[in-house]
């Protein structure tokens, strides 16, 4: 009788939403974990490390620690981050700065360090969860548009520079989906429910599970193995559509 290999997921940001349910989903199709977040992942039967992504001395110990654990990883998901809402003229230098280190520079950080292992054993797959943010230009969100543009940008890069070796590098771009990060961004009157559900064609928001079955796609090189470099939409159309309101709604009534 034969066991198939071990294969290991890396997710940060695993406490809640995306990040946690990506990881259900990864270790119910048989990937051990490794989960990095602020706040304790409780749960799972997994490595768990407290640490900041943003912080080098954070992501070196993580890393070293899933390679004591597990001596390999397989994937990495980039979820964790931070939202900014306000006008340009008002976002202070700092809050600017914070966004760009917990949504950009983390995940570069993670990527560079976890990549090294993946480029070692000559296989692995990195996704990174940017947003429709990331593909258009959303008001009172300088900084967490920014940060997804420039993720995106990574993606591509990473993509280009490791695909050869045998590492695929792509993106996952959600529009909005119901977590507890939505409800915190909700609750500072910036929009409502139906904000989002009359501009997205497909009428509703997304679920953490919509994004989490794109991850895992991805994640799969039996089912995703020439993906690379990709941005894949998971925002129910609102990127694709130029509609105005009346066209957009009208259209589900006919």
């Amino acid at each position: 009788m034969t066991t198939d290999p071990l294969r290991v997921a890396a997710i940060t940001g695993a406490a809640q939403g995306i990040g946690r349910r990506t990881a259900e989903l990864l270790a119910a199709s048989g990937y051990a974990l490794a989960l990095l977040d602020r706040a304790p992942v409780t749960g799972f039967d997994a490595l768990s490390v407290v640490g900041d992504v943003s912080d080098e001395g954070d992501v070196a110990g993580f890393a070293q620690a899933v390679q004591d654990r597990y001596g390999r990883v397989d994937v990495l998901v980039n979820n964790a981050g931070i939202s900014c809402i306000g006008p340009a003229e008002d976002t202070p230098a700092a809050m600017w700065r914070q966004v760009l280190e917990v949504n950009l520079t983390g995940p570069f950080l993670l990527s560079q360090v976890l990549g090294r292992q993946m480029l070692t054993q000559g296989q692995g797959s990195i996704v990174n969860i940017s947003s429709v943010a990331g593909l258009r230009g959303i008001g009172d969100r300088a900084a967490y548009n920014a940060s997804k543009h420039g993720l995106i940008g990574l993606t591509r890069t990473l993509a280009v520079e490791w695909g050869g070796r045998g590492v695929r590098v792509n993106a996952v771009c959600p529009g909005w989906v119901k977590t507890e990060m939505d409800e915190a961004d909700q609750a500072s009157g910036g929009y409502v429910d139906t904000d989002i559900t009359e501009h997205t064609p497909a009428g509703r928001f997304a679920t953490p599970e919509d994004i989490a079955q794109a991850v895992a796609y991805l994640a799969d090189p039996a089912r995703s193995g020439y993906v690379n470099g990709a941005t894949l939409s998971v925002d129910g159309g609102w990127a694709a559509d130029g509609s105005w309101p009346a066209l957009r709604l009208g259209a589900r009534d006919r």
